[in-house]
């Protein structure tokens, strides 16, 4: 009896400990609002030319693909998703998982400052959007239904992303995908 309570309270100190380390590992993006500036403004058409029509509707008009359409859904090449509207890198292969929700799942942004969370009351309910940090483009959505070490699972369209194998370079054009 007396080893399990010793038992127990080292695994629980133990499971503290690597709670308190992967917290800091993979911290909380900045949360942001409709007065938020991004560095990267462009009018509605430069968007509309620099993007495709459904990078367009998911990105700057806060669109949602279909479950189970998007290319990335099951899809567990090594490598970075860059955001299709900023093309800077918003995601690592490292962090993603299976959801089963029909939609590309990750535990973490690749940084904190890669994305902002922003609160969105759409669809009467409420739910935090993701956006990229650059231009405050929609990406998706997070959850805190994910698994260890985050909880989180931040839900991404394809479409509002570009994937680059490891080792490659990073993408110069949202359509040349």
């Amino acid at each position: 009896m007396k080893y399990a309570v010793y038992t127990m309270i080292a695994f629980l100190s133990l499971t503290s400990l690597t709670t308190s380390a992967q917290s800091k590992k993979y911290p909380d993006p900045p949360v942001a609002n409709e007065k938020t500036q991004y560095p990267m403004a462009m009018t509605d058409a430069q968007w509309k030319a620099k993007l495709t029509p459904s990078q367009y509707y998911i990105l700057r008009q806060k669109g949602t693909e279909r479950a189970g359409t998007g290319q990335y859904d099951h899809f567990y090449k090594k490598g970075t998703y860059y955001s299709a509207a900023s093309l800077q890198p918003v995601f690592s292969s490292d962090t993603k998982f299976d959801s089963h929700t029909g939609w590309p799942s990750f535990f973490a942004p690749i940084n904190p400052d890669a994305v902002r969370l922003v609160v969105d009351n759409s669809d009467g309910m409420q739910r935090i959007e993701v956006v990229d940090s650059k231009s405050g483009s929609h990406l998706g959505h997070v959850f805190n239904d994910g698994p260890s070490p985050t909880g989180k699972r931040y839900c991404m369209n394809s479409a509002a992303l570009i994937f680059v194998p490891e080792g490659g370079e990073a993408p110069t054009s949202s359509k040349a995908l």
